[in-house]
């Protein structure tokens, strides 16, 4: 059976805690990363009743989208939902992982989720975030250039979009003189040297930066590696919020509804006015998305679909495009399928269940 801190690592590859906003509290909850995965139950909420299924199961794992734990904790004598249900894990050494925002924030993620539901084509992230990427730039002895390239590759750096093992290279002559302490690969002690090296440049998520140092140090055949590291202000197309692509063909405003009903298995939905316009261009954002109806806006979207409405936010449409709230949970319940194929995928043999417990709080009556 795997460790939990082995599912823990997959899980993490996909949605890495350094994608997560900073009010966030994604990450391990409750247990010890350390013990042996009896089984994963996959859930939207951790909550009492997912601990007695989880309990039922056989599952010492938890892996939920929304953490229990979202605000300080002061006391824990079971006054709240919240405190229950980390007494109720703790008791009974389950482990409570959560995947938030940084699942959010994630090219494969919620938002992904939404727009295959609903089989938009052309997808591509709403809003970019800045400042998660890093440029590495090293000087290698030209014979030791693919070996160091491919070490970094593997580390991760060299990564854009749909192209692997990107890399830029320019060759020019080193220079350098070892002391009397120093242990060269190349020259020796106390006399200058010049040496054919190429300049590799790299581009590598931020959040990766130990693994291709370490990776470099490794690789690189130099007792002392001259490079420089610079952050990007470049916008990542693989980190961000929101989704936003195009229906096959338009659909009037009606027809979308239904259309949309119908892909999220929805049993109502609260929308802006129809007018008449034909819908294609569509952006989503799972859970509580007005935040980023200037952006669906700015990006001609004929339809923003996501959850948490409030009243006079729907007014800031203002007639432009076709706002549907289909709810928090609605809009984020298939992140258990994201949970279940990740894991699943990773560890073929290994008990990964979803939770059959409707966790939503809210109910609706026609």
């Amino acid at each position: 059976m795997p460790k939990i801190r082995e599912i823990i690592e997959v899980l993490e590859g996909l949605a890495p805690l350094r994608y997560q906003e900073s009010y966030d509290n994604a990450g391990l909850q409750t247990g010890d990363a350390a013990a042996e995965a009896t089984g994963v139950l996959v859930t939207l909420d951790c909550t009492e009743e997912v601990l007695d299924e989880a309990l039922q199961k056989g599952c010492n794992l938890v892996v939920a989208h929304h953490p229990v734990i979202f605000k300080g904790l002061k006391t824990l004598t079971g006054r709240t939902y919240v405190e229950r249900t980390i007494i109720k894990a703790i008791k009974n050494n389950i482990a409570i992982y959560a995947s938030h925002t940084n699942l959010d924030n994630v090219l494969q993620g919620v938002n992904t989720k939404i727009a295959d539901k609903l089989e938009l084509r052309e997808q591509r992230i709403l809003v970019s975030k800045p400042h998660t990427l890093m440029q590495l730039a090293v000087f290698v002895p030209v014979g030791f250039t693919e070996d160091v390239l491919a070490a970094l590759h593997k580390a991760g750096a060299g990564h854009i979009g749909e192209y692997s093992d990107c890399s830029f290279q320019v060759t020019g002559t080193g220079r350098f003189k070892p002391s009397a302490q120093a242990n060269p690969t190349v020259g020796e002690a106390g006399k200058p040297e010049h040496v054919q090296e190429n300049r590799v440049e790299v581009i590598f998520p931020a959040y990766l930066q130990a693994k291709v140092l370490t990776a470099l140090k490794q690789a690189h055949p130099y007792e002392e590696v001259a490079h420089y590291l610079y952050a990007l202000e470049n916008q990542n197309q693989e980190v961000g919020i929101g989704m936003i692509g195009n229906l096959a063909e338009p659909l009037t405003e009606e027809a979308f509804l239904g259309y949309l009903k119908n892909k999220m298995q929805l049993q109502g939905l609260r929308y802006t006015p129809v007018g008449g316009k034909a819908i294609q261009r569509v952006a989503v954002c799972g859970g509580a998305g007005s935040f980023l109806l200037k952006d669906a806006l700015r990006q001609k979207a004929d339809a923003f679909v996501t959850g948490d409405f409030k009243y006079h936010e729907f007014f800031d449409a203002e007639g432009q495009l076709l706002v549907a709230d289909i709810g928090h949970y609605e809009s984020e319940v298939y992140t258990k399928e994201i949970f279940y194929d990740t894991i699943s995928k990773n560890f073929p043999n290994f008990a990964v269940l979803i939770s059959e417990v409707n966790t939503n709080p809210v109910r609706y009556t026609f």
